[in-house]
C-alpha cells in the first residue's frame, strides 16, 4: 500500500509508516491541483497540513484512496462530505500540539503579569526604566480557567505547581471527575467574581462567541487580566477594549482574533496588551507529535482496526441494516436539540429504546451522544469516540430497552439529568422520516431541522399572539407552530419553527414578556 505524504509534514513522526511492513511512503513538498490529480490514483492513503486541497475534484480521482490524515487539528482543506460520500475515512491529531499550546499560555501569562514584552522593547530602544514595569506575582491569585479539557486542564495542573488557586467552569465536567486534582467547578458568574487571572480553552461556538462580553467583564473584579490562545470571537473586542481604557481590566494577552490575520486594531494601541499572531501550537515538537499521531491513524486504518482521532464516518454500507439509516438520523438530531437544552452540568444521559428494535442499539446510542457533543466540544466527535469522551466528561451514558409503548411501533425517549434539574425528549418515525414527538413531557410532532423556538408559558389567553407579534416585528417569518398543555390553566409549551436563527436580543424580548417561562433556541 503506498502513502502520500504532502506540505512538509515533519518527517521525523513519520517513522512507523516508513518501517512499517507492506507501506510505501513518498515524502514530498506541496504541489499544485493538476499535480496531485495526475498521481492521486496511486495511493491507499494521502497525508497533509493547510496547504494541500483535498477537494471533491481531486478526489473524484483517488480510486484507491482510503484515508486522508490531516497532521493537525483543522480541516477545512478537505471536503468531508465527498470524503463521508466516497467512504474515505478523514483523520487528524487534535492531542498532538496540547503541550505546545499549555506551555504558550503559561508563557502569556507570565509575561502579563510582569510586562516582559514592554520592558524589552523599552530597554532596546535604549532606555533603562525598571519603575515603568511594576508586576504582580501569581502565587496565591485565583486562576479561573473557562473550559477544561486537554489543555485546560494541562494549565490547570502548571498553575496549581505556581501555588495559584484554579477555578474551573465547564458545564461538561462532573465533579467527580476532578475530586483528586484541587480544581474547583463552579459556575461562570462566580469564576468572573473571584478571578484574578481567566484564561479561554472552549471551542467558538454559537453559545461561547463574545462569551465575555460587557456583562461578563463588569462580574469580574477590579485588575482582572484575561489571556485568549484558543479561539478569536469568545471575547468580545470592543467589550475588552472598554475594559481596559477603563481599568476594569488590567491587562490581556491574546493569541488569536476574532478576524485573522489582524494588522491594525485599537487593542494594539494600549501598551497593556500583549500579543501575538496565532502562534501558540508553534513548536518543532508539536508538528513532530502532529505528525506521529496521525502516522498512527493512517496505520490503524490500513490495518483495518478502530481508530480514535475521525473527522467522519464512512457510510454507512453493509455492517448496518437499511432500517437502522434513519433511526441514525432521528437519534443524532434529538442529541442536537438536547445539546441546546441544557443549562447546567451534564451528569447523565438516559437513552429509553422502546418498541421492537433492531440489536444494533449501541450503535443508536452513540449516534445520540455524537449529536449531543459534537456542538459543544473542541475535540471530533463520532461514532467510535463519542461514549469514551462522554465518559472523560463524568456523563453516565445508560440505556434500556422495554416493549411497544401506546401509539409507537417504535419510541425512543432521551433524558438528560443535569444539577438540580433533567430534560427529556421523545422521538420517532412517521413514514421513515424523524419526528421529535415530546418535550419534557408536553405532546408535540416537530420535524427536527432549521430551527425550532422551544417556550414554555403560563396557559392563558394572548400568548401566542404575543410571541407572534414580536417575531413579526423583527421580520422573523414563522413556518409552522403548535402548542401543547398537559392541563388547563397550567402551563404549556410552544414549538415554533422560523426560517431564520432568532437574533440574542429577540429572544431576550419573547423571555422578558410576561408568562414566558423561558425561551431556548435549536439550531439543527
Amino acid at each position: 500500500m503506498k502513502v502520500l505524504v504532502l506540505d512538509g509534514v515533519a518527517r521525523e513522526g513519520l517513522q512507523k509508516l516508513e518501517n512499517e511492513p507492506g507501506i510505501v511512503l513518498d515524502i514530498t513538498k506541496t504541489v499544485p491541483e493538476d499535480q496531485l490529480i495526475a498521481i492521486i490514483s496511486e495511493y491507499d492513503a494521502v497525508i497533509v497540513r493547510s496547504a494541500t486541497k483535498i477537494n471533491k475534484k481531486v478526489m473524484s480521482y483517488a480510486h484507491k484512496l482510503k484515508v486522508i490524515g490531516r497532521a493537525g487539528v483543522g480541516v477545512d482543506n478537505i471536503d468531508l462530505d465527498e470524503a463521508t460520500r466516497q467512504g474515505i475515512l478523514v483523520v487528524n491529531a487534535p492531542g498532538g500540539n496540547t503541550i505546545s499550546a499549555t506551555e504558550y499560555t503559561i508563557a502569556m501569562m507570565l509575561a502579563l503579569a510582569r510586562n516582559i514584552p514592554q520592558a524589552n522593547t523599552k530597554l532596546k530602544n535604549g532606555e533603562w526604566d525598571k519603575k515603568a514595569f511594576m508586576g504582580t506575582e501569581l502565587c496565591t491569585k485565583t486562576l479561573g480557567i473557562i473550559g477544561l479539557g486537554r489543555i485546560g486542564s494541562a494549565i490547570a495542573k502548571r498553575a496549581q505547581a505556581m501555588e495559584m488557586q484554579v477555578v474551573a467552569y465547564d458545564p461538561y465536567i462532573a465533579e467527580k471527575s476532578v475530586i483528586s486534582t484541587d480544581i474547583e467547578l463552579v459556575d461562570l458568574d462566580e469564576l468572573l467574581e473571584r478571578s484574578d487571572f481567566i484564561t479561554i480553552h472552549t471551542p467558538k461556538t454559537k453559545s461561547t462567541r463574545h462569551l465575555l462580553n460587557t456583562e461578563a467583564f463588569s462580574k469580574m473584579k477590579d485588575g482582572v487580566r484575561i489571556i485568549n490562545c484558543a479561539r478569536g470571537g469568545i471575547v468580545d473586542e470592543t467589550a475588552l477594549y472598554d475594559a481596559l481604557r477603563s481599568g476594569k481590566a488590567a491587562g490581556a494577552a491574546l493569541d488569536v482574533f476574532e478576524e485573522e490575520p489582524l494588522t491594525n486594531s485599537p487593542l494594539f494601541e494600549l501598551n497593556n496588551v500583549v500579543v501575538s499572531p496565532h502562534i501558540g501550537a508553534s513548536t518543532r515538537e508539536a508538528q513532530i507529535k502532529v505528525a506521529a499521531d496521525v502516522a498512527n491513524e493512517i496505520l490503524a486504518t490500513l490495518k483495518g482496526k478502530l481508530v480514535k482521532n475521525t473527522v467522519n464516518v464512512p457510510v454507512i454500507k453493509h455492517d448496518l441494516i437499511p432500517e437502522l439509516k434513519p433511526y441514525l438520523k432521528l437519534v443524532e438530531r434529538m442529541g442536537t436539540f438536547q445539546s441546546q437544552m441544557v443549562t447546567a452540568r451534564v451528569k447523565k444521559i438516559q437513552i429509553r429504546y422502546s418498541g421492537d428494535f433492531f440489536k444494533q442499539t449501541d450503535t443508536l446510542t452513540a449516534a445520540l451522544v455524537k449529536g449531543f457533543l459534537d456542538p459543544i466540544l473542541q475535540e471530533n466527535v463520532n461514532y467510535i469516540n463519542a461514549i469514551v469522551l462522554a465518559k472523560e466528561r463524568g456523563i453516565v451514558i445508560e440505556q434500556t430497552s422495554v416493549s411497544m409503548e401506546e401509539g409507537y411501533s417504535n419510541l425512543i425517549t432521551v433524558r438528560v439529568f443535569e444539577d438540580g434539574c433533567e430534560s427529556s425528549v421523545s422521538g420517532s418515525l412517521f413514514q421513515g422520516k424523524p419526528r421529535i414527538v415530546g418535550v419534557n413531557g408536553y405532546r408535540i410532532d416537530s420535524v427536527p431541522e432549521g430551527h425550532l423556538l422551544i417556550i414554555p408559558h403560563v396557559d392563558k389567553p394572548g400568548m401566542i399572539g404575543l410571541v407572534g407579534t414580536v417575531l413579526g416585528e423583527n421580520n422573523i417569518n414563522i413556518s409552522g407552530m403548535q402548542n401543547s398543555r398537559k392541563e388547563a390553566g397550567a402551563t404549556s409549551m410552544m414549538v415554533i419553527s422560523v426560517d431564520l436563527a432568532v437574533p440574542d436580543e429577540v429572544l431576550a424580548q419573547i423571555k422578558q414578556a410576561e408568562a414566558i417561562l423561558d425561551v431556548k433556541m435549536i439550531n439543527f
